[in-house]
């Protein structure tokens, strides 16, 4: 059986993709924290995310390692959960990079995690791998020393693959559930001014794109994870309004908003940050998209 590694995989996206794996009967490797109880094809290994120890063996005569760690950014940005989030992702890259470089058969793929939020506050204009303008600020420099961290590490027989994740949609977490819940209760129209764009991907495009990129043995390098079609929030609410028969939504203007996110401890930035990526060079690449209109995702997953 062919070996995946998934570090920090006992989140939503790595739950999604331990599932996947299993069911193609893949040998499957969580990396984590917690305590967790083995399943068929999955074995779950306890680790620090910063130090090596007897999970190191486990990247041996592994055909892919995929490395998701990273400390929720759904939260306060106080000093100290921003020291949490860089050393969650930086530690772990790192010490994945060290052991790597160290081993006998090391992984012939390893993809890491990154984000969409990397680009400006753009309105005016998409952002593609090529000529996506950076955005300046804490969520930005996060990203880009994360992606550096990876890009540095040597991993000279292994292909190396970064993953800008845009917002993705699921059944099970992720940013639907919340919306899902405001708009059932009536308070589901356009947030702040509304016209900021939504940068989106369905869980089955990401895990599709995971694939694409592991059975694509050219693709080398840093690819936006979003769908093609990034579109304004307010049109995300009134398609969600649509998809749910719910009639109207009362809009929560930015005062109220900026308000709410202290209260529910969680930053304003996660919903007013307008993101308007798009995957230019996956689809330059052949991947074909299973969803690629913000209506037919939501009409899949609700």
């Amino acid at each position: 059986m062919k070996k995946i590694v998934i570090a920090g995989g006992s989140g939503f996206l790595g739950n999604i993709l331990v599932q996947h794996f299993a069911q193609k009967n893949y040998q499957v490797v969580v990396l984590t924290r917690s305590h967790q109880l083995d399943q068929r094809h999955v074995r779950y290994v306890k680790w620090d995310a910063k130090t090596t120890g007897a999970w190191t063996a486990e990247l041996e005569h592994t055909e892919v390692l995929i490395n998701l760690t990273g400390k929720s950014v759904d939260c306060r940005y106080t000093a100290q959960n921003k020291q949490q989030i860089y050393n969650s992702r930086l530690d772990a890259t790192y010490v994945l990079g060290q052991v790597v470089d160290t081993l006998t058969t090391p992984p012939k793929l390893w993809i890491n995690a990154a984000s969409a939020t990397i680009y400006r506050h753009a309105l005016d204009r998409e952002m593609d791998e090529e000529t996506g303008e950076i955005g300046e600020g804490f969520s930005v420099d996060v990203c880009q020393k994360w992606e550096r961290a990876f890009h540095q590490t040597k991993a000279i027989h292994t292909r190396k693959v970064a993953l800008r994740i845009g917002i993705v949609l699921g059944r099970t977490g992720g940013a639907l559930i919340p919306l899902k819940n405001l708009s059932r209760i009536g308070i589901g129209g356009k947030q702040g001014q509304g016209n900021q764009f939504f940068s989106w991907i369905h869980e089955k495009d990401f895990v599709g794109i995971v694939d694409h990129v592991i059975y694509h043995e050219r693709l080398v390098g840093t690819y936006n994870v979003t769908s093609p079609s990034p579109v304004p929030n307010y049109e995300v609410m009134s398609a969600l309004r649509r998809v749910l028969k719910v009639p109207f939504g009362l809009p929560m203007p930015t005062w109220l908003l900026t308000l709410g996110a202290v209260i529910i401890r969680t930053e304003p930035e996660l919903i007013l940050k307008s993101r308007r990526v798009v995957p230019k060079k996956l689809l330059a690449s052949g991947y074909s998209f299973h969803f690629d209109r913000i209506e037919l995702a939501l009409t899949d997953l609700i």
